[in-house]
């Protein structure tokens, strides 16, 4: 048998689909590469011309979330990011615990938000499984009627609050666990309480997903913004566009926004101390005490019953040490600790030797004056600045969010100048408590 060799295959060729010529693998392959970049291109040329989203909120906390909610409420297509993610507990909302009242003397803007922002409070509660609220009451004492007590008085009667004033008898008979010597009156909040600050914004979150919204874990690179943004850059080197963005970063604002923020937003040290009590005294517990805060002559300390366990918790609502939200330990110093026994012996006289359960370091991010921000960046005008919840402004998480919305979408009804950019100075000098 004589071998032949087989004959050289031909070389394949195909043809445009749209033409009637021949064209080889390797123009083919030239063709399929130009057209993906033609493609691409293209592509890009569309997002620059529709964003993926309406709306990027920068900050899973509770202004953030609050305000991504609403925004996904009023239809528009929303991004969530967050850094680390949401309620971490490097992040301002990501405590155990925060009070919410109404008392605010004659600060009535902040306790309308209050007020109005608990209804919101509650349906999130209700859908929790866990509790979000819980309607303990809230006892706010005074050693004298101070201006803030009647200022606070004509507020609540105004709004239509169910206020008591309990004289020093009236708290004895209510609450005679607590030593009130030294005290006048208390004003008794029945509608306000506790609010789970971890889980309500985690909760929060998982609704917001539910009704459609985009959630992601990213870090954001502080932008360029002189003008309007047209992106924000992910540390991966991702770009992300929108027609809006909302940077809600507690206490990362003035490191995002150095130039414009960080001569304005203070983030401070703030330590809260979780107390065991007594085996088998209910004393402390949820539903035998209320939440509560003493005025202490401008000098507030405050706190919460023992709650699921976790134990009777004190702070002193006292601007601590600068705050490197990236950087700063979560040790609370020895200085804050004999501060909150030295308080539990004066006011909880059976809690004085109580074990200390629990520390816990977080921070406040505080404006000038305590005052939010919520306001447009002055030369970006598709950047939305929320923030400088200087220590009080988690209760108000549904409201903020709703009044974010509504100025970013047109429908604010009236702008409050108190939250605007122009009335945050410089220098730190406290006028909300």
């Amino acid at each position: 048998m004589v071998a032949t060799r087989p004959l050289p295959r031909k070389r394949e060729s195909r043809h445009h689909p749209c033409m009637g010529i021949k064209i080889s693998r390797r123009s083919a392959l030239g063709l399929a590469i130009a057209a993906g970049v033609a493609s691409r291109v293209q592509g890009d040329t569309k997002m620059s011309a529709k964003p993926n989203w309406d709306s990027i909120v920068i900050g899973a906390g509770v202004f953030g979330a609050w305000t991504a909610w609403h925004l996904r409420k009023a239809g528009q297509r929303v991004l969530l990011l967050d850094a680390v993610g949401a309620a971490n507990a490097r992040a301002s909302s990501g405590g155990e615990s925060r009070l919410t009242r109404g008392s605010y003397g004659a600060d009535e803007v902040y306790t309308r938000m209050a007020f109005d922002s608990l209804t919101q409070w509650k349906w999130l509660s209700d859908l929790s499984g866990l509790p979000v609220f819980h309607p303990s009451g809230i006892v706010f004492f005074f050693q004298k009627r101070e201006p803030y007590v009647d200022q606070s008085l004509e507020v609540h009667t105004r709004l239509k609050l169910p206020t008591t004033v309990l004289d020093r008898g009236g708290l004895e008979q209510r609450w005679p666990q607590a030593n009130w010597k030294d005290i006048e009156l208390g004003l008794f909040e029945p509608e306000f309480g506790v609010l789970m600050a971890r889980r309500a914004v985690q909760t929060l979150v998982k609704q917001y997903q539910k009704a459609g919204g985009e959630y992601r874990v990213g870090a954001v690179k502080p932008p360029d913004a002189a003008k309007a943004l047209d992106g924000v850059t992910l540390d991966d080197g991702t770009t992300l566009s929108a027609t809006n963005y909302i940077f809600a970063c507690g206490p990362w604002l003035p490191k995002v926004f150095p130039r414009l923020l960080g001569p304005r937003i203070f983030v401070t040290r703030q330590e809260v101390f979780f107390f065991g009590t007594p085996a088998g005294d209910g004393r402390f517990s949820l539903g035998a005490f209320p939440g509560w805060a003493d005025f202490n002559d401008g000098d507030i300390f405050y706190g919460m019953p023992d709650i699921e366990g976790r134990g009777f918790k004190v702070a002193h609502d006292k601007h601590g040490m600068p705050m490197d939200p990236d950087r700063g330990d979560r040790v609370a110093s020895p200085g804050a600790l004999s501060d909150a026994r030295a308080y539990m012996a004066k006011r909880f006289p059976a809690l004085a030797n109580a074990p200390l359960n629990e520390e816990r370091v977080c921070q406040y991010e505080n404006s000038s004056n305590g005052d939010l921000l919520i306001d447009r960046h002055p030369t970006a005008n598709n950047v939305l600045l929320v923030g400088a919840g200087s220590g009080h402004g988690f209760k108000h998480g549904p409201e903020v969010g709703r009044y974010a919305s509504e100025l970013l979408t047109g429908k604010l009804k009236k702008m409050e100048a108190r939250f605007s950019l122009q009335t945050k100075a410089d220098t730190q000098n406290r006028a909300v408590h």
